[in-house]
């Protein structure tokens, strides 16, 4: 059978919980992707943002807290490497999930299950990264709020809510995810 538009039904179909979650699924991708981009090309600007909050240099120097400090630079590249490559592998994932949504949304049976699970696996890394990485352990457990240049605790939290909004909406109770004109 010929697809194309079909009326209603594929009004529906765009207009309804599986495109928003196809929709912000590849939002999240495409920022995970640049973000993981512009540590790869511009590597040096933001492995001093981790140098400086893994080695607490902008923090108040409270010596009870100063042990957590790691200043050793090979150390600190490891730390910033390993953010991008986490960062790459969710862009990864998230991008795999994005196809899978428009596959769904253009197949007569929908088939949203296996973009859901991917979606859920690529939001729950970036929450991992912002939530646990740079709110717990850079905020926290390196001090980082107490940095005045060194603080990425705000673009942390807008990320790791985008995030979050994301995994919620893709998990809501709908009819929608079964449907065959879902």
């Amino acid at each position: 059978m010929a697809t194309g538009w079909k009326g209603r039904k594929d009004a529906v179909r765009l207009g309804g919980l599986p495109f928003a979650a196809a929709a912000l699924t590849a939002t999240a991708a495409l920022y995970i992707a640049l973000v993981a981009f512009g540590n790869i090309t511009d590597f040096g600007t933001n492995r001093e943002f981790v140098r400086h909050v893994l080695s607490m240099d902008t923090t108040f120097q409270d010596d009870d807290l100063m042990w957590r400090a790691v200043t050793d630079r090979t150390l600190q590249d490891i730390a910033y490497v390993a953010i991008i490559i986490w960062e790459s592998l969710a862009a990864v994932v998230l991008v795999a999930a994005t196809v899978l949504w428009v596959r769904g949304l253009t197949a007569r049976g929908g088939g949203f299950r296996r973009a859901r699970r991917l979606s859920t696996l690529g939001l729950v890394m970036v929450l991992l990264l912002f939530g646990a990485g740079f709110i717990a352990i850079g905020g926290e457990w390196f001090a980082m709020w107490q940095s005045q240049k060194w603080n990425g605790l705000q673009a942390a939290g807008r990320n790791f809510l985008l995030a979050g909004f994301v995994l919620v909406l893709i998990h809501l109770p709908s009819p929608q995810w079964h449907s065959p004109e879902g």
